[in-house]
């Protein structure tokens, strides 16, 4: 029974030193904070968060919007600025139509991802989505209406 007790406890202190860790999340900036991000133009800032080396997180963003009731996906290149782990997109979608700007990291085995509205008043950088699981399709949708 001792022995049994010992194990939960150590299983538990283990669970809760990787919970304490961190997670991994990617934080949408308003690139008005940073003048190397307004430099670059940007429209939005992502920085890679709770990963204990943000520079080695791959990161890669995607404009998905509809035009004139045409789906569209736009690759976007992202332009790493000097803080580690943070990253400036410029708008490189049309600026007609509805659009959601999702941006994706990895780092070893870790993912998140986040969903940010996009219009023709800018970026909405306040009520933007994150998980650590893929989005999936209604959730995007439902940004896109």
């Amino acid at each position: 029974m001792r022995k049994t007790i010992f194990t939960l406890s150590i299983a538990a202190l283990a669970l809760a030193g990787q919970l304490i860790a961190g997670g991994f999340w990617l934080q949408v900036g308003n690139p008005e904070a940073s003048p190397e991000a307004r430099k670059a133009n940007a429209a939005v800032t992502f920085k890679v968060a709770g990963c204990h080396d943000p520079a080695s997180a791959k990161v890669t963003a995607t404009a998905i919007g509809v035009v004139n009731g045409e789906r569209r996906t736009i690759p976007l290149k992202l332009t790493q600025l000097s803080e580690p782990g943070m990253f400036a997109v410029s708008q490189q979608w049309p600026k007609e139509g509805k659009w959601v700007i999702q941006a994706e990291a990895r780092a070893e085995e870790m993912f998140t991802n986040t969903l940010v509205a996009a219009g023709p008043n800018g970026v909405d950088h306040l009520h933007a989505k994150t998980n650590m699981k893929a989005f999936d399709k209604h959730e995007l949708d439902s940004m896109l209406q």
